[in-house]
């Protein structure tokens, strides 16, 4: 049977999406032509319905029947009302194609030729209304897409030139302050500038409860601000919000084919070729002409062409509603298989904001005079450590002081000269290549946290210790994963100390630390070469040879744009309790394929061994071939968004 073109199993002929889609105009009109186009084809497919239900009436009593043995009215609304049937069969000829649709003309066409008018109305009607009722059940998915252009407004406030504005949202641009009342949807990706408020944004990060929104705050477009005003300097427009990529994720899933779904119209195929061959074979054997027609038409594969899509689709969408962006279904059926997942560490598995633990004193200097002598040091310093030293400085009121020289030496830390004195911050390594050489080791990296040494004038002023801050959610996420049985690595470019105390925190199975970009790319690469089904979970540009080299790259979304661009699946707010529920909605979808797989075989072959046997008539073998190609499609629904159900 035909599917509705959100699902179109020949990918090719779908028209691609308008790059200005989700502007108000174009949706306004995208959704009228959806809602005509809709009103069209339902209103003729019941005409049809309804007429060729008289015409079955008109056959059964025999209300005009010119010719003894011949019936016009079943013929010409066979004829007619099945010509959707026809058409799609012809074209499936004409493209080499062996369907559902063809098989079924067959049926039909031998009803007639044999004198079975009635029947083959009847199985015309069943038909048709099933295509309605098909067509009922895979418009949800349609309405995913839909509901979520209804999300944004259609007119928005801005300030420019000291004056609020009205514009349209087509009409802003990225740098405007743009104010939102509360109750409002929020129209642009961006930073909160000014006010304070509660965001509801679950319909972007699946978080139920309202989230406070400040000063310096990201907010996503398509979420509610629900109390206070909010002035929002806008970063990101259109599709290139959070919200436009998860419309472009749903919209790709319309067209994407994973393997999985090839798969499925293979199997279609082949059991209408064993269909046709178990017919031909029923006719040898019992020259029955009624079992013959009957084993044709109770064939049911159209389930799996249908709903193996349509789970796809609901799964992409529960995923993006559920704070996840899977950009095809290729990448869905990937991330169902997958047995081993690698994680990055910083701003991964951390918030990627080294903090103070301690600071350690030597030779009874002070707290103040060993961050006033680091602050110095790192000033000019761009590395993570550098923020934890400089905040602590300020919170302390030490005023900053620029050094007269600096030099970075990588993997070891900072030389500074201020005022004619040398400043050495940075590892043990370091102070010894400066001829330091009776410095204490206090056990750097064994519970997670980095040594930092500090020195000047020649003399050891002590240290910081300093950690990077876990996740809330870290601990709990890798817990879930290894109840899925999937084997945890942790992969980092730290060191060995660091990496395994962080490791042994989280519960992961495996942490391996000291590692360039190119060593974790061979991570990857090693564990496919053993077969192993690998996921790599990133935020860096460091990450992205991984990211790419995996089986399913998955990037955080506060990453850079080099790793959102390599990853396959990106996380939206960087939580990795995201992760954890994207991949149980991958693999549910897998089981509802597979569900669909199993039991098209078991109504098939037990349907045509009983048609063949002669316990199924026409008429009862076309209500098998309905109910359970509905019953498929229905079980593929489970997947799409609450939300959409409900019509939020």
């Amino acid at each position: 049977m035909s599917v509705p073109s959100l699902i179109d199993r020949n990918p090719q002929h779908s028209p691609s999406p308008p790059d200005d889609s989700n502007r108000p105009e174009m949706r306004d009109s995208l959704a009228s032509e959806h809602s005509e186009h809709d009103r069209a084809c339902e209103w003729s497919e019941i005409v049809r319905i309804a007429f060729v239900a008289v015409a079955a009436v008109a056959v059964w009593f025999r209300l005009w029947e010119p010719f003894p043995h011949i019936s016009v009215i079943g013929i010409a609304a066979t004829l007619i009302g099945g010509y959707p049937i026809f058409k799609e069969a012809f074209e499936n000829i004409a493209e080499r194609k062996m369907t559902m649709e063809l098989s079924m003309t067959i049926a039909l066409l031998s009803a007639l030729a044999i004198g079975e008018f009635f029947t083959a109305l009847v199985i015309t009607g069943f038909v048709l209304a099933a295509e309605v009722l098909e067509g009922l059940t895979v418009g949800r998915g349609r309405r995913a897409i839909q509901s979520l252009l209804d999300f944004l407004p259609r007119t928005v406030a801005v300030r420019r030139n000291g004056e609020v504005q009205e514009i349209a949202s087509a009409d802003v641009q990225v740098g405007d302050m743009v104010i939102v009342k509360p109750g409002g949807r929020i129209p642009v990706d961006g930073v909160v500038i000014g006010g304070r408020s509660f965001v509801e944004q679950a319909a972007i990060t699946g978080e139920a409860m309202p989230v406070e929104k400040t000063q310096g705050d990201l907010v996503y477009a398509g979420t509610v601000n629900q109390s206070g005003a909010l002035e929002i300097g806008a970063q990101k427009l259109g599709r290139d919000t959070t919200f436009g990529k998860i419309i472009e994720a749903v919209e790709r899933a319309e067209k994407s084919r994973a393997p999985i779904q090839k798969t499925a119209d293979r199997l279609a195929g082949y059991l209408v070729y064993f269909a046709l061959g178990a017919a031909i074979l029923t006719f040898i054997i019992t020259h029955n002409v009624r079992s013959t027609i009957s084993v044709v038409i109770v064939a049911g594969a159209c389930g799996i062409a249908a709903g193996t899509p349509l789970a796809i689709l609901g799964a992409i969408g529960r995923a993006a509603h559920q704070g996840a962006i899977v950009k095809g279904g290729l990448y869905l059926e990937a991330l169902a298989t997958v047995d081993t997942v690698l994680l990055d560490k910083t701003g991964t598995l951390t918030f990627g904001t080294p903090q103070i633990r301690e600071v350690i004193s030597a030779n009874g200097f002070t707290e103040r005079q060993i961050i006033g002598a680091a602050s110095i040091a790192e000033r000019k310093s761009e590395h993570p450590l550098a923020k934890a030293v400089i905040g602590r400085a300020t919170e302390l009121a030490i005023p900053l002081a620029d050094p007269d020289e600096f030099i970075y030496t990588p993997g070891k830390g900072v030389r500074v000269i201020y005022r004619g004195e040398e400043i050495l911050v940075g590892s043990h390594a370091l102070l010894t290549q400066h001829a330091m050489t009776n410095v204490p080791i206090n056990g750097n990296g064994t519970d997670g946290a980095s040594e930092v040494y500090v020195a000047r004038g020649g003399q050891l002023l002590g240290s910081i210790r300093i950690a990077d801050v876990l996740r809330p959610e870290a601990r709990s996420a890798v817990a879930a994963m290894r109840e899925m049985r999937l084997k945890t690595v942790l992969l980092s470019g730290d060191s060995q100390g660091v990496t395994s105390s962080v490791g042994r925190d989280l519960g992961v199975d495996e942490a391996v630390g000291e590692l360039l970009p190119e060593q974790k790319a061979k991570w990857v690469s090693d564990l496919r070469g053993k077969n192993r089904k690998v996921a790599m979970v990133g935020d860096g540009i460091n990450d992205a040879p991984a990211l790419v080299g995996a089986n399913v790259g998955i990037a955080m979304g506060s990453g850079t744009d080099v790793a959102r661009e390599s990853a396959d699946v990106i996380l939206i707010g960087s939580d990795l309790s995201k992760l954890v529920e994207t991949l149980r909605v991958a693999r549910r979808c897998r089981g509802i394929i597979m569900q669909n797989f199993v039991g098209t075989l078991i109504v098939d072959c037990v349907g045509v061994g009983m048609a063949a046997f002669g316990f199924l008539n026409p008429l009862l073998a076309a209500f098998i071939h309905v109910t359970s190609e509905l019953a498929f499609i229905i079980n593929s629904t489970r997947l799409l968004p609450r939300g959409v159900e409900s019509g939020r």
